[in-house]
């Protein structure tokens, strides 16, 4: 007659380990979906120092998951219920092991982790471990629950402090402290725009992904159809844009590998200490992305808004130029010569302030020879009266030039 063993009231999930590492003689280790430990049974056994990093920071370390995922040990665990045999990679510290996902329907709840110890496994172990793994599922669901009502909470503070609802940074940090979210000394708004709309198998593979990062924290989330935006925290405010950037090109590029999910850009306000510049950030990193559509060109490599340049101001300028404020009779003058001659003297002279006045780069660029290019700079000089070796003259330029583009986008 079959008798299940974990047929019995578990007061923890620690206690439901140390059951499993009873049955199956070797050290067991329980992690969530996003591979955050959960319970790890005593160390009577010997254990590694993957698993032992794992139970100090309470997480699997980045460089072990990577290394699984460049295995394909976590593809397969994402995939099948079965039990998957893990060679040892001494690299990162892991011995051999067994792992096993726990399922509810078509949605991975979390792992267990099996070190294999002298003796290869038998046929019985490998029972006992899906069994461990059915009896774990309503364990995780419970975990699973109270995880979700918290979540909510949090989404909604998350939303006020986007849309700047707190006026004071002692009340934030009291509604941290609250939640349970922790609070970094410096932070940014970051926003990824996705080509569709997220849908709940992204989203699932959004949160493994933040959650198993450690390049630098995410306090807070959201995805609000197409985006999703982040709460970043980098450790220092002194290389915190190198960190972020690095962050976005990493999550861009893990979203394309290991989902084949397409970002089509990223975008990040300023850093700042104070939370009531959350708001700001959020609407400085929105700021980016249109402007990135607009400009996409120029703007391709850019991400912060700290090396937006000019184009911080475009929305301000434009306001202004709409009301009758700014006029260039230069490029007035050019663009008139353009439509009655059919040249093409306005695309030169952009181009050319785009290359920053080099001439082989523009010519280049243009397709045309530098002597071509030195005619028609000449003509420039002398229809628009534009004295090209005048800073102010050419940045005044340039930047009608772009605002009559954005005018259109």
């Amino acid at each position: 007659m079959f008798v299940n063993p974990f047929a019995t009231h578990f007061e923890s999930l620690e206690e439901f380990a140390d059951r499993v590492s009873e049955l199956l003689q070797c050290p067991i280790t329980i992690e969530d979906a996003n591979h955050r430990l959960i319970a790890y049974s005593g160390h009577e056994h010997y254990t590694d120092p993957a698993r032992t990093a794992t139970i100090i920071h309470r997480r699997v370390p980045e460089r072990v998951i990577n290394s699984l995922w460049r295995e394909g040990v976590i593809p397969k665990l994402l995939q099948s219920e079965e039990p998957v045999r893990v060679a040892e990679i001494s690299e990162v510290g892991l011995g051999n092991r067994i792992a096993i996902s726990i399922w509810k329907n078509k949605e991975v709840l979390g792992f267990i982790w099996a070190i294999e110890m002298n003796e290869p496994w038998t046929g019985h172990q490998f029972d006992l471990l899906k069994q461990a793994a059915k009896a774990a599922k309503n364990l995780l669901l419970q975990l699973q629950i109270r995880k979700h009502k918290k979540e909510e909470r949090i989404q909604e503070f998350f939303w006020k402090l986007l849309t700047g609802h707190f006026s004071s940074s002692h009340d934030i940090v009291e509604q941290c402290h609250q939640l349970n979210v922790h609070v970094y000394p410096f932070f940014s708004v970051g926003i990824f725009q996705f080509q569709q709309h997220i849908q709940t198998q992204v989203e699932r593979q959004i949160d493994y992904l933040l959650k198993t990062t450690q390049q630098l924290a995410i306090p807070l989330y959201t995805i609000d159809h197409q985006r999703l935006i982040v709460l970043v925290a980098p450790s220092s405010n002194v290389y915190g844009e190198v960190h972020i950037e690095r962050f976005f090109r990493s999550f861009m590029t893990q979203m394309k590998e290991r989902f084949r999910v397409d970002i089509m850009m990223g975008a990040f306000g300023n850093v700042y200490e104070c939370y009531t510049k959350i708001a700001k950030s959020y609407e400085e990193a929105q700021t980016v992305l249109k402007m990135k559509r607009a400009f996409p060109h120029q703007l391709a490599n850019i991400q912060s808004y700290q090396h937006l340049g000019m184009y911080q101001f475009f929305d301000l300028l434009f306001e202004k130029k709409r009301h009758g404020d700014f006029h260039n009779a230069a490029l007035e003058k050019l663009k008139q010569y353009d439509a009655q001659h059919h040249t093409n003297l306005v695309e030169t002279i952009e181009t050319y302030l785009d290359c920053d006045s080099n001439v082989n780069e523009t010519a280049k660029t243009l397709n045309i020879h530098p002597n071509t290019l030195a005619y028609r700079l000449k003509r420039i000089n002398e229809i628009g009266n534009i004295d090209l070796g005048n800073m102010s003259e050419k940045v005044k330029l340039y930047i009608d030039m772009k605002l009559d583009k954005y005018r259109t986008t």
